[in-house]
C-alpha cells in the first residue's frame, strides 16, 4: 500500500483521536455545540416546514415551538441521563404525533437511545422502545388509517439499526478495554517474572559465592593458622603451608573469575561458563586440601563412582564442601571428619560427621539454608544435626540417582 492512501486514514485517525482528546477534556462544550445546532434545527423546521409532513397544519405555531425545544433542548444532559432525556423527548413526541404535527424533531430520539444502548444495561432498552413506540403507534392509527403499519414499521426499523449500532460501539468498546487490561496485566505478571527470576539469580549467585569464598578461606585460614606454629620448628613445613595457601587461592581466584564471567557474558553466548562445574571426581583433591589445612578426614568413597547428572554432582560437591568449611570454623581443635558415600539402588547418600563440638553459632549462617535449597532442587533431602552421643556433627543427604532439577539450575549448565 503506497503512502498516498495511507496518509487519508493517517489523518482521519489523527482527527478522530484530537476530538475524542476534546470531548473527554470539556464534554460541556461538545454537548452545547450538538444542542445548539439541533436546536437551531428544530425551530427552522417550526418556522413552517413542519407543515410539509404534517397531517394536521392547523397545529399552534406556538405549541410547535414549544414542542421542537422540548425535542432538541434536552440532548445536553443525553450522556449523563440518557434515560431520563429519553422520557421527556417521548412525552414531546407524543403530543406532537396525536395532535397531527408529526414534527420531524422527533428523530431526534435516536441520540438518546444509541446512547442508552451504548451505556446502559440492555433490559433498558425495553423501556426505551416502550416511550418510542407509544407516540408512533398513536399517531399512525389517529392518522394513517389503513396504512398506520408502513409508518409504525420504518419507525421501528429505524430505532432497531440504532440501537444495534449501539450495541456494536460498546461491544467493541468493551473488547478493546479487555485487550488493553489483559496487556496491562500481562506487562505487571512479565515485571514480577523480571522480578523473581533476578531475585532467584542473586540468590544462586550468593549460595556460589558462599560456598566458594567460604570455603577457601576457611582453608587458607587453617594452613596459615599451621604455618605459623611450624615456622619456629620446621621452616619446611612451613613452606608447604605456604604453598598450599597460594594453590588454594589461585584456585579460589578461578572460580571467582569463572563465576563473575556469568554477568558480564551476553546471555546467549554459547561458550560462556554459567557457573562452577565440579563433580564427584573432584571430591579427593577437595578432601585433600582439607587435610592440608589441619583437619584429618577420613572417606569412602565407591569406585567407581555412582552416575549422577551434572548438577546432582555439583549438589553433592557443594553439600560435602559446606559441612568440612563448617566443621573447620566450629568443630573446634583436635577434631577430625568422616565422608562416606555410598550407592544404593535409587538413591546416592552421602554423609559428613565430625567428632568436635559445635560452637554456639554453628548452623546461624547461610550454609545449611544453601545446602537445603540444592538439594531440593534435585528432589533431595538433607538432614543435619548433632550426632545421639552429643559430641559431634553430622549432614546427611540423600539425592536420588535419576533427579533433575524441579526448575532448571543455572548451574546445572555445562
Amino acid at each position: 500500500m503506497t503512502t498516498e492512501t495511507t496518509a487519508p486514514s493517517r489523518w482521519a485517525h489523527q482527527l478522530i483521536t484530537r476530538v475524542r482528546a476534546a470531548d473527554a477534556a470539556h464534554p460541556w462544550l461538545w454537548d452545547g455545540a450538538l444542542t445548539a445546532c439541533w436546536t437551531v434545527a428544530a425551530l427552522v423546521d417550526a418556522s413552517g416546514g413542519w407543515r410539509n409532513v404534517a397531517r394536521d397544519p392547523s397545529v399552534p405555531a406556538g405549541l410547535v415551538v414549544v414542542l421542537s425545544l422540548a425535542l432538541s433542548l434536552p440532548l445536553y444532559a443525553r450522556r449523563r441521563r440518557p434515560t431520563t432525556v429519553l422520557a421527556v423527548m417521548a412525552a414531546a413526541a407524543f403530543v406532537s404525533e396525536a395532535s397531527g404535527a408529526f414534527l420531524q424533531a422527533a428523530y431526534l430520539q435516536m441520540l438518546p437511545l444509541f446512547h442508552i444502548a451504548l451505556t446502559r444495561p440492555p433490559r433498558r432498552l425495553l423501556w426505551a422502545f416502550v416511550l418510542l413506540m407509544v407516540p408512533v403507534v398513536t399517531g399512525a392509527l389517529r392518522f394513517d388509517g389503513e396504512t398506520w403499519h408502513i409508518h409504525v414499521t420504518s419507525a421501528l426499523w429505524a430505532y432497531l439499526g440504532v440501537a444495534l449500532l449501539g450495541i456494536t460501539v460498546r461491544s467493541r468498546r468493551d473488547h478493546t478495554a479487555g485487550l488493553v487490561d489483559r496487556a496491562r496485566r500481562l506487562e505487571v505478571e512479565r515485571d514480577q517474572e523480571v522480578r523473581l527470576a533476578a531475585a532467584s539469580e542473586r540468590a544462586r549467585i550468593a549460595r556460589e559465592m558462599h560456598d566458594i569464598i567460604g570455603h577457601n578461606l576457611s582453608v587458607i585460614t587453617g594452613l596459615a593458622d599451621g604455618g605459623r606454629y611450624a615456622a619456629a620448628k620446621s621452616p619446611e613445613r612451613a613452606a608447604q603451608a605456604l604453598d598450599a595457601i597460594g594453590t588454594t587461592s589461585r584456585q579460589a581466584l578461578d572460580e571467582l573469575r569463572r563465576l563473575l564471567g556469568v554477568l558480564s557474558a551476553p546471555e546467549d553466548a554459547p561458550s560462556a561458563a554459567r557457573a562452577p562445574q565440579p563433580t564427584l571426581a573432584d571430591l579427593d583433591s577437595l578432601l585433600e586440601g582439607v587435610r592440608k589445612a589441619g583437619l584429618p578426614v577420613v572417606s569412602e568413597l565407591p569406585a567407581p563412582l555412582p552416575p549422577l547428572p551434572p548438577g546432582a554432582q555439583l549438589t553433592v560437591y557443594r553439600v560435602v564442601q559446606e559441612s568440612l568449611t563448617n566443621t573447620l570454623k566450629h568443630a573446634g581443635p583436635g577434631a577430625t571428619a568422616a565422608v562416606r558415600l555410598v550407592a544404593e539402588e535409587n538413591a546416592v547418600l552421602v554423609t559428613v560427621s565430625d567428632t568436635g563440638t559445635p560452637s554456639a553459632t554453628a548452623g546461624q549462617g547461610q550454609g545449611l539454608t544453601g545446602m537445603r535449597e540444592r538439594a531440593a532442587l534435585y528432589d533431595g533431602t538433607l538432614d543435619c544435626g548433632p550426632l545421639p552421643s552429643g559430641a559431634g556433627w553430622q549432614v546427611r543427604l540423600r539425592i536420588p540417582t535419576a533427579s533433575a532439577p524441579v526448575s532448571a539450575p543455572e548451574d546445572s549448565h555445562p
